[in-house]
């Protein structure tokens, strides 16, 4: 299985001359380059020489490896080992205005983390694991269920004391081992489960995010999404928690400019909550990596306290910028996207959100991608309202459709 991967060996984001085998992954960063005040992720290196001409060329349909999906990029992706689950292949969707929507609630447990988990599966099964462990709010714990599921492991998910009201049947429903715990236990105790029971950890266990070799590889797959469909577009916005799929968006644009398949890179916005925004600490202060102290905010799946260096290659090296849109600015995305029969949750409306919030004065050439990451479903919001029953006569029914500013028809 993974035949097909052109990986080589693991290499350290802060100093490309640190490199390591490919296996066994690291989960941990790069330990030759971080310190206790600054963790270094690893990136999974390829042989570029090899990638076939016609990489970005929609492949026929049954055709060797590809087919759609991740599998279509298997030459730079890990050795994919789990099996799918259709992840990937997810609409571009054109707003009236000419912006893009990556609608990422299309993936088969309904959020971007399918992408990563294919990939962090793959390694778990790559060394032989009986199972994972996942410290997660929500997105990323049934990503990690589904596909350990898929591929016959054991998980056990590290969860919030509050997940959104369905979201623990969500996770008990691929037979996760569900332990909600308060935040501060979830790392320790994962690194516990690992260390005790041999699972593989797919989530992050550094002071500062590094996450797992192979995760953030998937998230490429965006990038070469996009390209396919649509060309490099001016600039892509990108709801950003610890900054892991704003870097695989940023890789994936930089690898195929570096093929030669095109002559540029967009510019990446990180758009985090503004009651956080770590990284936009870190490119403010000059720092590689940062904490700050995050306020009230309902966008949970990106309300992180710390950044990652990951995320501060991605906005540098493309010219682009750090965007801090407040609750309100997403819920007003959110109700935008709703209104084009887009329901998304409230993070995934923060790509968007920093989009409408972008001062007028900067200007962003070539069409916009927005990534919408996760589906209106894993809101903590989500199913608690109820419905009053409605007066069913008629005068009553033509009433409320006139005050809803709806016309009758004319004769």
């Amino acid at each position: 299985m993974g035949t097909d991967s052109l990986a080589t060996e693991q290499r350290s984001l802060a100093d490309p001359e640190v490199r390591y085998p490919l296996w066994p992954p690291l989960t941990r960063g790069c330990p030759r380059t971080s310190s206790p005040d600054v963790s270094y992720p690893v990136e999974v290196d390829y042989d570029y020489a090899r990638v076939p001409e016609d990489f970005l060329r929609t492949p026929a349909p049954g055709g060797g490896h590809s087919g759609t999906g991740l599998d279509r990029w298997a030459p730079l992706l890990p050795p994919l080992a789990a099996p799918g689950l259709g992840e990937g292949g997810t609409p571009l969707v054109r707003l009236a205005d000419g912006v893009y929507v990556k609608d990422e609630s299309r993936n088969p447990t309904w959020s971007h983390k399918d992408r990563l988990n294919r990939c962090t599966v793959s390694a778990a099964l790559g060394v032989g694991a009986p199972g994972v462990v996942v410290a997660s709010s929500g997105n990323h714990g049934a990503s990690a269920a589904a596909y350990a599921a898929r591929a016959g492991l054991r998980c056990v998910v590290l969860g919030s004391p509050t997940p959104p009201p369905a979201m623990r049947s969500f996770l008990m429903a691929y037979g996760a081992e569900v332990l909600p715990v308060p935040t501060a236990d979830r790392w320790p105790l994962t690194e516990r489960i690992a260390e005790e029971f041999g699972f593989h950890p797919v989530s992050n266990l550094t002071r500062f995010h590094t996450g797992h070799a192979f995760g953030a590889e998937g998230y490429k797959t965006v990038a070469y999404e996009i390209v396919a469909d649509l060309g490099v577009p001016g600039a892509v916005f990108v709801p950003t928690g610890y900054g892991e799929l704003l870097f695989g968006v940023w890789k994936g644009f930089a690898e195929l400019r570096r093929l030669g398949l095109t002559r540029r890179v967009p510019r990446l916005f990180s758009c985090e909550p503004a009651a956080g925004g770590p990284l936009a600490a870190a490119l403010r202060d000059g720092l590689h990596t940062t904490a700050v102290e995050v306020g009230a905010t309902d966008a949970y799946g990106i309300e992180c306290p710390v950044n990652s260096y990951r995320g501060l290659v991605a906005v540098t090296r493309s010219g682009g910028r750090a965007l801090l849109p407040d609750d309100a600015a997403m819920r007003g995305a959110q109700a935008e996207l709703a209104g084009q029969g887009l329901w998304v949750e409230l993070s995934a409306a923060a790509g968007l959100a920093g989009l409408r919030t972008l001062p007028t004065t900067e200007t962003v050439d070539g069409p916009v991608v927005c990534v919408a990451t996760s589906s209106g479903f894993k809101d903590k919001g989500t199913g608690t309202g109820s419905y009053a029953e409605a007066d069913p006569s008629w005068a009553a029914v033509r009433d409320r459709l006139l005050a809803a500013g709806m016309e009758p028809a004319r004769r």
